[in-house]
């Protein structure tokens, strides 16, 4: 497992979700991020409208920690924008996640789990024969992400 890969298993294994991070491929770990990362949102979202603020932010940083673990993840040595776009897009989407926890605003979290959504829809798409030993970047690429 790379060490970009390591550290997102990392994020992920630190808000205790689910016991065989270790073992997942990479192309499964990063489903199991887009799926946590989204979890959470969700989660944060219940307790918004339910007044749970302090529960609300408690699960927004986690759903940070987790789009910061995709965002680590990125295969930098490419020249592909891949990586760049991506790495913008984790970076929108951390401020979003920080002015709908201060804002408490539902919409923009809304936003951030459509824009996770998509990506975790894409990656989903990535064909099986090209899920194992390729970069992040490249299988992203692959389904024109």
């Amino acid at each position: 497992m790379s060490m970009a890969f390591s550290r997102a298993a990392s994020a992920y294994a630190d808000i205790g979700r689910h016991s065989g991070v270790e073992a997942a491929s990479p192309h499964r770990l990063i489903e199991m991020l887009y799926e946590g990362a989204l979890d959470r949102i969700a989660r944060a979202r219940g307790k918004l409208m339910r007044a749970d603020v302090s529960g609300m932010g408690q699960d927004i940083t986690r759903a940070l920690r987790i789009v910061e673990g995709l965002r680590m993840s990125l295969d930098r040595s490419s020249t592909s924008e891949l990586a760049a776009n991506l790495d913008d897009l984790y970076d929108y989407l951390t401020r979003r996640l920080l002015q709908a926890s201060a804002g408490r605003d539902a919409g923009m979290l809304d936003e951030c789990s459509g824009l996770l959504r998509t990506l975790s829809d894409a990656w989903s798409q990535i064909p099986m024969n090209l899920r194992h030993g390729a970069p992040a970047g490249a299988t992203l690429a692959a389904v024109g992400a």
